[in-house]
């Protein structure tokens, strides 16, 4: 095989969903911004995701062939087919194999295992027929592609090139680990006759993707600093502390950022009125519009929190309902957007019925999201644990305060109101305890009753950058590191 002869370092970004092609959370949002950005520093950074039904049509017909070839998986041997795409200045490569990837969902299959582990393969032996690209650094994100660090070291190792490619693997959401049954290493990976590759993906009598990754892979990143230290506790850890701690000289956490043509309230598409730190009478309009959206009383006085999320127990949620009735006799209105388990939506359903300053929307709509974080005062965000966290730094940069118990990614990203200095762009409280955020918002409350605090800290959230340019740069410097070892 022969290399380029690019100049410019080279890496490919591997990831199962990826913004405007399709997305389920934060993954697809990083996917979509953070390897342009990269790119940007002038490296080739290059993106190669599953051919998914949900690419957008006019997308979808811009695709161009470039190979098609047979990728071996246990006794299988299953098509494969490489499609490009350049747009945006960006160059994606689509995995194509309709059997695996023409469904309904992204995930929640019987046979994830398989499919996963196709495309985690399929990845490697893309390079081979790829024509004018082969990367140095092959960077990996989630369970989907947990394996290719593996498969990198004990499949491919002889062919031409691959021995000089080194790996990253990101973990955004250490929950999900790709957990299969014991058959999965001889029937679909083919590895029950290694020994050391067995050794790294058996754990606790099953095969488990996430582990092979982090014993393979040649620098781990989580996308926080604090939650690359939180993990290497047993609270945190999903039960794999121990090699997190074993491998903590490889491990770092790099804070994500946001898309800022996306999130502009000065440009935004979806709000009723525009604003700048410097006017900011739109947000008010933003408000007043919500508000009559959302069929609460329209009151201007009376500050507007909200909660955008997966209703999920990860999103702190039990400790909301536990002082949902105490939170609303206070003088402020909550409203909730989003989609996810029964016992939330019933209680939030059951609790619009009861209470008037109180609203709920259970959906998933991208324009309703931005309304709602620029109509809003707060951002009620009390997560057990949150490896990032994008709502929080989507609604400091519309304005909208945040309210976060200190983990992950939103204790590096909330810095708490200090009263005595009036630094600080949110409030925050540590314990995972009801009352603690009850406490919390009544801090909050407090500090809206004064116009001048109030405004400050508005000030001082919308001047925070989270844009992707201070993520890219450690990003870079992180691959440029790895190739000098």
């Amino acid at each position: 095989m022969q290399k380029t002869g690019r100049q410019k370092l080279r890496v490919l970004f591997a990831t199962f969903e990826a913004d405007p092609f399709g997305k389920t959370g934060g993954l697809g949002e990083v996917a979509g911004s953070l390897p342009q950005a990269v790119r940007k520093l002038g490296l080739d950074v290059r993106v190669i995701l599953p051919k998914l039904p949900t690419i957008p049509p006019k997308l979808a017909e811009r695709l161009t062939h470039v190979a098609d070839f047979t990728v071996p998986l246990g006794w299988r041997r299953q098509y494969c087919g490489i499609e490009r795409l350049d747009y945006k200045y960006q160059t994606y490569y689509f995995i194509d194999n309709e059997y695996y990837f023409k469904r309904d969902r992204f995930y929640g299959y019987d046979d994830d295992d398989e499919r996963i582990a196709f495309f985690a393969k399929a990845v490697l032996e893309a390079l081979q027929h790829i024509p004018d690209f082969f990367p140095q650094i092959i960077h990996c994100n989630d369970w989907h592609t947990a394996l290719t660090p593996l498969l990198l070291r004990e499949q491919f190792q002889s062919a031409p090139g691959y021995a000089g490619i080194k790996t990253v693997f990101s973990v955004h959401n250490l929950k999900f680990q790709g957990q299969f049954g014991p058959w999965v290493l001889g029937d679909v990976l083919g590895l029950a006759d290694n020994p050391a590759a067995a050794g790294q993906l058996m754990v606790n009598g099953g095969v488990n993707y996430v582990h092979g990754a982090l014993c393979y892979a040649d620098k781990l990143l989580t996308v926080s600093p604090t939650y690359a230290e939180e993990i290497c506790s047993p609270d945190y850890g999903e039960g794999l502390d121990g090699v997190f701690r074993r491998r903590q000289n490889v491990l770092g956490g790099i804070l994500n950022g946001i898309d800022y043509k996306t999130y502009n309230p000065a440009r935004d598409k979806f709000l009723p009125a525009t604003f700048t730190a410097d006017d900011l009478s739109g947000k008010a309009e933003c408000k007043r519009a919500l508000q009559q959206e959302l069929g609460l009383p329209q009151q201007a006085e009376k500050p507007l929190a909200v909660i955008v999320s997966r209703l999920t127990e990860q999103k702190g949620l039990d400790l909301l309902l536990h002082i949902l009735d105490e939170l609303l006799d206070l003088p402020v209105q909550l409203a909730v957007l989003g989609v996810g388990d029964a016992k939330y939506e019933q209680a939030f359903i059951h609790t619009a019925e009861t209470r008037e300053n109180f609203a709920c929307r259970l959906l998933f709509d991208d324009g309703a999201a931005h309304r709602m974080y620029a109509g809003a005062d707060m951002l009620l965000m009390p997560s057990r644990f949150e490896p990032c966290g994008l709502a929080q730094m989507i609604a400091m940069r519309y304005g909208t305060l945040p309210i976060v118990r200190e983990t992950g990614g939103l204790k590096d990203s909330v810095q708490p109101y200090n009263q005595y200095t009036g630094a600080g762009n949110g409030f925050s409280f540590a314990a995972y305890n009801a009352h603690e955020l009850l406490f919390t918002v009544k801090r909050a409350l407090d500090a809206y009753a004064e116009p001048n605090i109030w405004q400050q800290l508005v000030q001082n959230a919308m001047a925070e950058d989270f844009s992707w340019q201070r993520s890219a740069e450690a990003y870079a410097q992180i691959y440029r590191d790895l190739l000098a070892e």
